[in-house]
């Protein structure tokens, strides 16, 4: 987990605020069912939705206290900067490997983009801040890495 939280922007945490609600009807739901199926455990198909229920209500938590720890702590951004890396800004970066990319820094992969870097991720976290010419280094799943900062939009 990073140190600091990434920035977030505001139409980002409306749509966390969103989800946050709707796990909070859905963990309501999920915990009355538990409640109300807990004095009638019979057989073993009945012990096994209740513990599927526990699990979930386990995993509703977990997101719960992820959401609302990632609310209380992130600052909301303005539009992206034009003089360094921020959240919303198009990067384009030159790896060690000699590869160039354009990426997008962005929130959170919600939307299955090939080109969006989450402010959060590794890459993401070690651009913020960067201008045209900086070499950032963070650590990949294969391991570390480094990459140029070649230009910041379009």
């Amino acid at each position: 987990m990073p140190s600091e939280p990434a920035p977030i922007s505001e139409a980002a945490r409306q749509a966390l605020e969103r989800e946050l609600a709707e796990l909070r009807t859905e963990r309501e739901t999920v915990a009355t069912a538990l409640q109300d199926s807990g004095a009638e455990v019979g057989d073993h198909a009945d012990a096994a939705d209740e513990l599927q229920r526990a699990n979930d209500l386990r995993r509703l938590d977990d997101r719960i206290a992820r959401i609302t720890t990632r609310l209380a702590q992130a600052e909301v951004t303005g539009p992206p900067p034009t003089d360094r890396v921020g959240v919303g800004s198009t990067v384009t970066v030159r790896f060690s490997d000699g590869t160039t990319d354009t990426v997008q820094i962005g929130e959170g992969a919600a939307v299955l983009d090939r080109t969006l870097v989450t402010a959060d991720s590794p890459l993401g976290r070690a651009l913020l801040g960067h201008r045209p010419g900086d070499t950032v280094n963070f650590r990949a799943p294969e391991g570390p890495r480094s990459a140029a900062v070649i230009s910041l939009g379009g």
